[in-house]
């Protein structure tokens, strides 16, 4: 089943970029405003006006992306009755400058705007993190196996990466309202979808629908708040998006395990579907901003390269910790994936039309704080991942309680990361990353001291710390790597932060499931060479419990051996998993250690001033 899903996949892949090329090639014809003689030939930002989209719409095709565009533009044309015109910047230097201008205007409508935006980026990551949660209840209603199961999550995250590079394409050439428009579209017809599946193959068509709409969402979203706002006030903003993008991966587990005790899984989507809704009609009304277009050429090599790149080494990546590093499978991914990137490195770089500006990296404070970025974001997959599997696998808590003790946490973290937006607009980055990186450090610590005694309080107060140090990291950090950035570079710049923090992501979570499935299975035959009838102590400890056992139960000497066996095997397992658990987290802890080192060599100014 999983090389039929694969072959799928792929087939897909190919439909997609067909479809995606057949659209954006087409020549749109769009007149610029204003003195020709301004003009930078063939490449100079153009406004749209209500004409044009009728143009757009009469003359649009039933394509992909341009047709949920022209569902909204119809729409629009209903709701609005006059469109105020906005002139064209003359320099894409001032694109900021003009939409900044607009969203003054009416100061009311754009805070709804950025409330719409972040709610509808919030249930987007949320929809990522939930879907953990009731694999389980899909693997018995469709009957299918937990390695194509998995799928339903691997497949979202592999869209997803593909989409984020041709983002860039796509903010040149629609404007963000139609790109919101779409993507909220996307999501909400692929939550009904995933709602009502009857089994396996829709449940996967809902879920990649959903997975077009949240890669569009998320680059457009971080472009928008780098466009409202000047590097000197982007900190309490960016703070703002750190909401959605750190508070529902966190908080996910605990909605979709209420949700799955007490009702069903369909129950979770149909909620998504909603919200969709909500926020698709409202952005009809509300969600207004002008900035300039283009038409560049879509470069096709580039992106069959991204996607073959990325896509096959996100999907290794994703399968490592499964299958093992050694997989012939897992291989020739990793090996195909490398060849691609660097395939597409050495394109783009000497493309005419790039996909992807890679001279962002060129930019030393935009490459050091990423570096740092990605290590932090290992550090945090990871223990996202081990600390629900040491509770619920080993401790026997249930989904629910596992994810209540992750909401205090989210909860402050999500609290503190305006406040930490706004330190970080008055002192910069490097106290604050050095104060949160020695907090995280030393609570991440505390984590390879795990044991089956630890109280399920400390563990609690140990994340909440944990989140409170994050909270001065994550957003921050990012802000500082965009503000290093010109406002012509800012698209390429946040393509490329959310690429590489999903393949961290990825590589994080596979290294410590390795890390700890390699460690247990080193424990376990630590405890077995001492657990030995050659040792007296344990042998007379061993056959007393087993005389205890057989009186008690009323059974055989030998079968209460048996259960013994059985009793003392699965105690040594748990033993085995706890100690491959700490191992993985002091991984986890050298991760934290090595970024907190480079946090020291951050610039120290209050405010990075870049010539736009």
């Amino acid at each position: 089943m999983s090389s039929t899903v694969i072959a799928a996949y792929a087939v897909f892949c190919a439909i997609i970029f067909a479809v995606v090329n057949m659209v954006f090639r087409r020549k749109r014809d769009i007149k610029p405003v204003g003195d020709e003689s301004e003009q930078i030939a063939g490449n100079q930002p153009v406004e749209e006006t209500v004409d044009q989209r009728a143009e757009d719409s009469d003359s649009s095709s039933v394509q992909v992306l341009q047709s949920a565009a022209t569902v909204a533009g119809e729409v629009e044309e209903k709701v609005e009755v006059e469109v105020e015109k906005v002139p064209l910047p003359k320099r894409e230097g001032e694109a900021r400058e003009g939409v900044q201008m607009e969203a003054r205007k009416s100061p009311a409508n754009t805070g709804v705007m950025l409330v719409i935006l972040v709610v509808g980026m919030f249930i987007s990551i949320l929809n990522q993190t939930v879907i953990n949660i009731v694999l389980p209840e899909l693997i018995n209603e469709f009957s299918i196996s937990a390695t194509t199961a998995q799928w339903l999550s691997t497949g979202f995250m592999l869209v997803n990466g593909i989409l984020v590079p041709i983002s860039v394409y796509l903010v040149k050439i629609f404007t963000y309202r139609r790109l919101f428009l779409a993507a909220i579209l996307f999501f909400t017809v692929g939550s009904v979808v995933s709602a009502v599946a009857t089994n396996f193959p829709i449940m996967m068509t809902g879920r990649t629908i959903q997975a077009v709409g949240a890669g569009i969402l998320m680059p457009v979203g971080s472009n928008i708040f780098l466009m409202l706002f000047p590097p000197e006030k982007r900190g309490v903003a960016m703070g703002l998006l750190g909401v959605a993008l750190i508070l529902a991966p966190a908080i996910g587990p605990t909605i979709a395990g209420w949700l799955v005790q007490n009702y069903t899984w369909n129950i979770m989507f149909y909620g998504m579907f909603v919200l969709g809704l909500i926020i698709f009609f409202v952005a009809l009304r509300f969600f207004n901003l002008v900035q300039p277009l283009s038409k560049p050429k879509f470069d096709t090599v580039g992106a069959v390269a991204s996607t073959l790149g990325l896509g096959t080494l996100l999907y290794g990546f994703s399968e490592a910790g499964a299958k093992g590093w050694g997989s012939a499978e897992v291989v020739s991914m990793l090996l195909l994936g490398v060849m691609g990137i660097i395939f597409f490195i050495l394109w783009e770089l000497r493309a005419e039309t790039k996909l992807l500006d890679l001279t962002v990296f060129k930019v030393p404070v935009f490459s050091f704080t990423l570096l740092i970025n990605i290590i932090i974001t290992v550090s945090m997959y990871g223990g996202m991942l081990l600390l629900p599997v040491y509770l619920q696998n080993i401790r026997g808590f249930t989904a629910l309680e596992s994810g209540l003790l992750l909401l205090p946490g989210s909860l402050l973290m999500g609290f503190m990361g305006p406040v930490a937006g706004k330190l970080f607009d008055r002192y910069g980055i490097r106290p604050l990353a050095i104060f949160g990186l020695l907090i995280m450090t030393y609570s991440t610590y505390e984590y390879t001291q795990l044991s089956m005694d630890t109280s399920y309080t400390y563990i609690m107060w140990m994340y909440t710390l944990r989140s409170f140090g994050m909270a001065f990291l994550m957003m921050p950090i990012m802000t500082a790597g965009m503000n290093a950035l010109k406002m012509s570079q800012i698209s390429d710049g946040t393509a490329a932060q959310n690429t590489l923090r999903s393949v961290a992501g990825s590589v994080g979570t596979a290294l410590l499931v390795t890390v700890m499935t390699q460690q247990t299975t080193f424990h376990a035959a630590d405890y077995a060479n001492e657990v030995t009838a050659a040792n007296p102590v344990l042998y007379t400890s061993f056959t007393q419990t087993g005389q205890g056992l057989a009186a008690l139960a009323h059974v055989p000497a030998q079968t209460a051996g048996a259960l013994e066996t059985s009793m003392l095997y699965g105690q040594v397992m748990k033993l085995s998993t706890v100690a491959g658990v700490n191992d993985a987290f002091w991984v986890a802890t050298i991760a934290s250690a090595l970024a907190l080192v480079l946090s020291l060599f951050l610039q120290s100014s209050k405010r990075q001033v870049v010539k736009k």
